[in-house]
């Protein structure tokens, strides 16, 4: 028992050690905050401003606007953004030689998982929450739906952080990352609902967009955001649906993570 203690006491220690090391990187690069958290502020108040009045979806309040439907797309943006530039960072530290050094330390592999995978998932939710901040002057939601939403934040960035993870680790240049990210992740996260409602989509759009798991955390943002009534108004995976989704895809890519981490 004191061994199995030992061993997972390493574990917390090495990982908290790399979380904190994301943390203070992170915020001692300014440009980084700008770009995770800008871009996705300027995205929501130009095309929200640009499309807003020849926009409208019924919803039990009466109708609903660009500004406020674009919102909870805003909000994951904000995390796949946070979560590019966190991740992007393995790259980094294999480059400087920090990576080669972590892996000849005493610790798990599964450590450096951990470590970095919710050492990003905090920033990213630390980014989304303060975006948040508008959200009671767009949608008007309560203080418990505010709560829901910081639940599925987490969920929805760990996921997003953990595929970052397993993408960044198989490549050598960060323009190799940013080749994918404009390839891959910008258009899952174009083709999740964010942008304009799947029902207006052709068929064959529907379905791609329907396997896309981005969809599902957009979904499930949406839902904490608005409440039942209004997200059944404007249809939409059911929210048990939308939460499974993107738990088995967070739990699913961890996994990936992990596996690709231990491969020599």
């Amino acid at each position: 028992r004191a061994s199995s203690l030992g061993g997972v006491m390493s574990i917390l220690l090495g990982s908290f050690t790399l979380w904190q090391r994301e943390l203070v990187r992170f915020f001692r690069q300014r440009s980084r905050i700008v770009g995770a958290f800008g871009s996705p502020v300027v995205f929501w108040i130009l095309l929200g401003s640009g499309i807003g009045r020849s926009f409208t979806l019924p919803s039990p309040k009466g109708t609903m606007n660009y500004m406020e439907y674009f919102f909870p797309g805003t909000v994951v943006l904000i995390l796949l953004f946070t979560s590019i530039f966190s991740t992007i960072s393995i790259i980094e530290d294999r480059r400087e030689g920090f990576l080669q050094s972590v892996l000849a330390a005493p610790i798990s592999r599964s450590t450096i998982v951990l470590g970095k995978v919710v050492g990003a998932t905090t920033l990213a939710l630390i980014q989304g929450m303060a975006f948040m901040i508008l959200a009671p002057f767009v949608i008007g939601v309560s203080p418990e739906a505010v709560l829901t939403t910081i639940l599925v934040l987490g969920l929805v960035a760990f996921g997003l952080t953990a595929l970052g993870y397993v993408i960044a680790w198989s490549l050598d240049s960060t323009q190799g990352f940013h080749a994918i990210m404009n390839l891959f992740l910008i258009p899952m996260w174009l083709l999740s609902g964010a942008v304009f409602p799947a029902s207006g989509a052709p068929a064959w759009l529907q379905w791609v967009i329907s396997l896309n798991p981005v969809t599902y955390g957009v979904a499930a943002v949406r839902w904490s955001l608005y409440g039942t009534s209004t997200y059944t108004a404007l249809g939409g995976p059911a929210p048990l649906v939308s939460l499974t989704v993107i738990v088995v895809f967070g739990a699913a890519m961890f996994i990936v993570a992990l596996i690709a981490t231990h491969r020599r």
